[in-house]
């Protein structure tokens, strides 16, 4: 490939690698495996980059290659994802944040989710996310974390639209549970409640 490709494909990747980074990180939760992944990631994409064919669509393309590959190094190690069962029964059920926090007390002028989540330390959130269900946790990486699209993120994962809502909501669902738990556990609800 010639000079102009080259600089070409460096420009793109630079634009994606924040994302490709982070989104690694989130599906291997270890630094480490993150940027081996990402390299591996960034080498296929550099093998394959004629075939694009807009690269206006570069960012989902090099973000299908790292979760693809992501997938096949659980085939190669045979380790299998968890597989999406919830823990028990109560978890399994829809769980709403709001009802949770606003149906005990009525309130005025204020907003329960946002105080609560004022709350909340990031480490917090990021281990609640990292705690989901892989299917669950890859969709909610890229449709909330990178802002993609549910049509992209359904052709980076290879799955239909509708999978990709129904694996969000549920995603969402477990982890408001779940945030909402931790916050109980450590007593950021007592004023409240």
């Amino acid at each position: 490939m010639g000079e102009d490709t080259k600089k070409k494909f460096e420009l793109l990747l630079k634009e994606c690698l924040d994302s490709m980074f982070r989104v690694a990180l989130r599906l291997t939760r270890d630094r480490q495996d993150a940027e081996d992944l990402v390299s591996e990631a960034t080498l296929l994409a550099w093998q394959n980059f004629a075939k694009i064919e807009s690269h206006n669509k570069f960012k989902p393309w090099i973000l299908r290659i790292l979760t693809n590959k992501f997938i096949s190094l659980y085939r190669q190690k045979k380790i299998r994802p968890q597989p999406v069962i919830a823990k028990d029964r109560e978890e399994a059920e829809e769980f709403s944040l709001f009802e949770a926090l606003s149906s005990p007390f009525l309130f005025w002028n204020t907003n329960p989710e946002k105080i609560f989540l004022d709350n909340l330390l990031k480490r917090d959130i990021v281990r609640a996310v990292d705690s989901l269900p892989d299917e669950y946790r890859i969709v909610v990486t890229l449709c909330i974390f990178e802002d993609l699209p549910y049509q992209k993120t359904a052709e980076i994962l290879d799955i239909p639209v509708g999978t990709v809502r129904s694996r969000l909501h549920r995603g969402k669902s477990i982890l408001q549970k779940r945030l909402y738990d931790y916050a109980k556990e450590k007593g950021y609800l007592k004023r409240r409640l």
